[in-house]
């Protein structure tokens, strides 16, 4: 596996973890990251920065001229 495609399925697993836990938040108010890390703890900070990274990698790095709903 390249590195690009190392890093797509990090970006991925990073997305799909932030928005599972944004949707526990908003079901049932509860932060499974906090839950489990610690609210306000270095590692909570830690997963939330890089799900936010992963968003912006891939708002950068979309490649609209392969989606089928732009063509």
């Amino acid at each position: 596996m390249d590195m690009y495609k190392l890093l797509e399925l990090i970006v991925v697993v990073l997305l799909i973890i932030g928005g599972l836990n944004w949707g526990l938040v908003g079901l049932f108010g509860v932060d499974l990251v906090a839950t489990l890390l610690g609210a306000g703890t270095g590692a909570a900070r830690l997963v939330y920065i890089l799900v936010g990274l992963a968003a912006v990698f891939r708002i950068v790095s979309w490649k609209c001229s392969s989606c089928k709903i732009c063509k």
